[in-house]
């Protein structure tokens, strides 16, 4: 048995029992195999290639939808979910809640970090913490440059298997940096259109000085999560969920039905005013994806 450590494409790095750590390839085009992914192995007659011949069974995955409303598989065996965003690049905190909504119906725990809070005063990231915090889910602030956070960070994450994800350019890899001494990640300045650009090219799992495992994954411009993984009745979002169960319809979408609790909330300013405009795109999404996937096309 074998646990995947560097996936690009069908590229990946695999690290066996004995902690010897070699090249492999998916044996055939339908195995599909991520970061964080334990894999049985074997060598070809030439003894030249490792191949992966099988997945076993994995606690949680992170998946994705993709244009035709596919799963696509993106990380595996997580036990938490870092939502990483910073003042620079200008976060898109639609893309975070998806990320939020994805860890959630998969069952995965979530922490919201603002990394480099040292770029803005404090009081200007407090609204921004509240909608998060509101919704149930705990906010870290954290600044590579002073080192703010960093050890409660530490304390979070000993002895999980995480994954940071986000924008490019937030700074994902320079906490891993700062969490793991001496490891040799690629870091980059910001676009000139703080837009952020892709430092990390390929998902990367890491060993904790303290214990556990991190995961350093691709920056983003937009994320979708995998529609058939999403809890139907509030898509992930945990604030809706708990509403949810004062609605007059079961099968509730919580858009336009009548005596719907969660719609009551949001004009009643009792749920966050943008967390309910997520739910709504994502809702809207959601039917986009699944008109695309369509009922009888087959899957892959």
């Amino acid at each position: 048995m074998a646990q995947v450590i560097v996936a690009h494409g069908r590229h990946v790095r695999v690290r066996d029992d004995t902690g010897r750590i070699v090249q492999a390839r998916p044996f055939g085009r339908r195995l599909k195999v991520v970061c964080g992914d334990q894999v049985r192995c074997e060598e070809d007659a030439t003894h030249t290639q490792v191949h992966v011949i099988e997945v076993l069974t994995r606690r949680s995955l992170l998946a994705r939808a993709t244009l035709r409303g596919d799963a696509e598989p993106v990380v595996a065996n997580l036990s938490l979910l870092v939502a990483v965003m910073a003042p620079m690049p200008i976060p898109d905190l639609f893309i975070i809640d998806r990320y939020l909504c994805a860890a959630s119906s998969a069952g995965i725990k979530a922490l919201v970090l603002i990394n480099k809070s040292d770029l803005v005063p404090d009081f200007d990231l407090s609204p921004l913490a509240r909608s998060f915090e509101s919704a149930g889910y705990s906010v870290l602030l954290c600044s590579v440059e002073t080192c703010r956070g960093l050890n409660a960070l530490k304390e979070i994450l000993l002895n999980e298997t995480s994954v940071f994800v986000g924008q490019s350019g937030v700074g994902k890899s320079s906490l891993i940096g700062r969490l793991i001494p001496g490891i040799a990640l690629m870091t980059g300045e910001l676009d000139r259109d703080a837009g952020g650009r892709h430092t990390t090219t390929s998902s990367s799992l890491h060993d904790l000085p303290s214990g556990g495992f991190v995961i350093d994954s691709p920056g983003v411009r937009d994320f979708a999560p995998a529609i058939d993984t999403l809890e139907p009745r509030s898509l992930g979002f945990p604030e809706v969920d708990r509403l949810a169960i004062g609605c007059r319809f079961a099968d509730c979408q919580h858009l336009q039905e009548p005596s719907c609790a969660v719609r009551s909330a949001a004009e009643n300013a009792q749920l966050d005013e943008r967390r309910y405009e997520s739910y709504r795109r994502l809702r809207r999404l959601h039917a986009d994806l699944k008109a695309a996937k369509g009922p009888d096309r087959r899957r892959n």
